[in-house]
């Protein structure tokens, strides 16, 4: 045989050589931080729920979703481990980053219906009223469209001709 015919077949499995090392030590890292939970701290599930830990045990977990309200989960349901900081953030809306500055957004259009600042004052406003004189005084623009408008007003309609 020859080392050119046997080349396809050497590259093909190194490939997936490296592809299912690559998802071992994915799936590895994922087992370490579910083994990692301790009582207390912030998980988010596989399904995007945030939760508190409660109880550890072999293969499930104890979450409380809600103050007072528990739910057993499996430990392989647990998509990540937050940290404290985040947690809050996420959860509770803890924003110590954007609180420094001291700007405040309202939650809604209120004030963007306020009164115009004197700097907007001079803006002119654009009128959109229908002015009904300019579509009485209107002329067709062309020929054919002065026939139509004819047409129309002897009774005729579009597939009607003046044939004898």
């Amino acid at each position: 045989m020859d080392i050119l015919t046997l080349l396809p077949f050497i590259v093909l499995i190194g490939a997936m050589f490296l592809m299912t090392r690559s998802a071992k030590k994915k799936q590895a890292a994922a087992a370490q931080m579910r083994n990692a939970m301790q009582p207390g701290t912030g998980v988010r599930t596989i399904g995007g729920m945030y939760a508190t830990v409660k109880e550890v045990h072999d293969d499930t977990v104890v979450l409380e979703v809600a103050p007072g309200v528990h739910a057993i989960y499996a430990k392989n349901s647990i998509g990540a481990v937050l940290d404290d900081a985040e947690y809050n953030r996420i959860v509770h809306g803890d924003d110590d980053e954007l609180d420094a500055d001291g700007t405040i957004v309202p939650d809604d259009a209120s004030s963007l219906t306020g009164e115009p600042d004197a700097d907007k004052a001079d803006v002119a406003k654009i009128d959109l009223v229908k002015d009904e004189t300019a579509d009485n005084d209107a002329e067709p623009e062309d020929a054919a469209a002065k026939d139509v408008k004819d047409a129309k007003s002897d009774g005729k309609s579009d597939g009607d001709t003046d044939t004898k």
